[in-house]
C-alpha cells in the first residue's frame, strides 16, 4: 500500500474524486446541468425563430417576386399602349399635316388665280384705255378733217339753203 501511496495517478484519482465530491456537495453538476439544459432551450428556441424568419423571408421573397412580375406585365402593357397611342399620334400628325398643306396649296392656288384675275382686270382696263385715247385721237383726227369738209359743205350749201 506503501507503494500506492507515492503513485502519483493514485493522488490524481484521489483529487478527482474529491473534487467530484466537492462539486457534487455544492451542487455545481446540477448548475451546469441547469445551464446547460437553459443554453440548449435558448439555442433551439433560437433555431426555431430562425426557421420562422427564413419561411417569412421566402413568403417575402416570393410575394415580391410576383410583385415583380406584375410589374414588369404592367411596364409592358403600358409600353405598348404608349407604342400605339404613339403610332396613332403620329398617323393624325400626317394627317393634318397632309390636310394642312393641301389647305395651303389651296389658299396659294386661290391667290394665284385671284392674282391673275386682277393682272387680267388690269390689262383689260389699259386696254380699254389705250383704245379710249387711240379713238378719241382718231375721232378726233377724223372731227378735224370731216368738220373742214362739212364746214365747206355746209358753207358751200347756205347759198342753196338761204335762196
Amino acid at each position: 500500500m506503501d507503494h500506492m501511496i507515492q503513485d502519483p495517478a493514485f493522488w490524481t484519482m484521489i483529487a478527482f474524486v474529491g473534487l467530484m465530491g466537492i462539486l457534487i456537495y455544492l451542487k455545481i453538476p446540477n448548475t451546469i446541468g441547469g445551464k446547460l439544459d437553459e443554453r440548449a432551450k435558448k439555442i433551439e428556441s433560437d433555431i426555431r425563430e430562425a426557421e420562422k424568419l427564413c419561411e417569412e423571408a421566402q413568403d417575402l421573397l416570393a410575394r415580391y417576386e410576383r410583385k415583380q412580375k406584375e410589374a414588369m406585365n404592367e411596364a409592358k402593357g403600358i409600353l405598348e399602349t404608349a407604342s400605339a397611342e404613339a403610332k396613332h399620334l403620329e398617323e393624325q400628325g400626317k394627317e393634318r399635316l397632309e390636310q394642312s398643306l393641301a389647305r395651303r396649296e389651296k389658299m396659294a392656288l386661290d391667290r394665284i388665280a385671284q392674282v391673275e384675275a386682277q393682272a387680267v382686270d388690269e390689262v383689260r382696263q389699259i386696254a380699254v384705255d389705250v383704245a379710249m385715247d387711240a379713238a378719241n385721237e382718231l375721232i378726233a383726227s377724223q372731227a378735224a378733217t370731216s368738220g373742214d369738209k362739212l364746214i365747206s359743205e355746209s358753207i358751200a350749201g347756205l347759198d342753196k339753203k338761204l335762196h
